[in-house]
């Protein structure tokens, strides 16, 4: 049977119809499965492998508290000044030593009540042999407490200053602690290490398990940044009342870990 010209061009555009449709399905199909993996990286095989990184840091700030605690009687603006010389006094020492002010803030700030209370257990009434009724707590005086933060930076002074706090009026000094001002960079490393030995690890494990990797799907962090090494030794300094003979303590700030850990997920080829 011979076709004529018009049934050729039929067939050849009803066979360019079914390629285009059978390779609009194919990209179509590879299409819903990429998108699938993209948002579903469960939906096919995985692995993790975990990796830590840990960066020694020497803490560039030491930081304290010391507080002027004022008793008195009922007179509070008496004690009120009494109270503020004594911490005007030791904060413009600290400032001497070439403290910023931004690093020294007030804490706390308090006017406490005493009270005088009565026993009344032993008290009858001769008459009647009943306890007699108690008398309320009476207010015999008043309690200031002025607490200030202070963040020490260059750590050749903080001997002195721990003491000459002491000798211009504060008679508590507690909390000195030592801590990394800025431990985002530090950490920038320790998490760059934690990745490096998790990528190691999994082609470790690509390698022993005989598969190739495939993708990395997902990061999971986790971090430790080290809380303020506390030094109780000095917090015990300002407590022996004995201002003028207070001797400067030897500090020293030690070192801490910033350690990060991380979790990577890799499909499985």
């Amino acid at each position: 049977m011979i076709m004529t010209t018009t049934e050729k061009i039929k067939n050849g555009l009803y066979a360019a119809i079914i390629i285009a449709l059978l390779m609009g399905a194919y990209a179509a199909v590879n299409f819903v499965s990429a998108y699938s993996r993209s948002i579903q990286p469960s939906s096919f095989r995985s692995f993790a492998v975990s990796g830590e990184g840990k960066v020694t840091a020497i803490p560039d700030v030491a930081q304290f508290n010391f507080s002027v605690i004022t008793q008195g009687g009922k007179d509070i603006a008496v004690i009120q000044k009494d109270n503020t010389n004594k911490v005007n006094n030791a904060i413009a020492f600290v400032k001497s030593k070439s403290v910023d002010s931004k690093d020294i803030s007030t804490q706390n700030y308090s006017l406490d009540p005493q009270y005088q209370y009565y026993d009344c257990r032993t008290v009858y009434d001769a008459a009647t042999g009943a306890a007699k009724p108690c008398p309320p707590p009476q207010i015999v005086g008043y309690t200031i407490t002025q607490s200030v933060s202070v963040k020490i930076r260059d750590f050749s002074k903080i001997g002195d200053i721990l003491s000459g706090v002491v000798q211009n009026g504060a008679n508590s000094v507690s909390q000195l602690s030592f801590t990394i001002d800025s431990p985002d960079s530090i950490k920038d490393q320790a998490r760059a290490e934690a990745i490096m030995k998790a990528k190691a690890s999994a082609e470790s494990v690509a390698k022993a398990g005989g598969f190739r990797l495939g993708q990395l799907l997902s990061i999971e962090e986790g971090g430790y940044i080290p809380q303020p090494v506390y030094s109780y030794a000095a917090k015990a300094m300002g407590l022996g009342g004995v201002a003028n003979e207070a001797a400067a303590p030897s500090i020293e700030p030690g070192s801490q870990d910033v350690t990060v850990d991380v979790t990577l997920h890799y499909e499985i080829r």
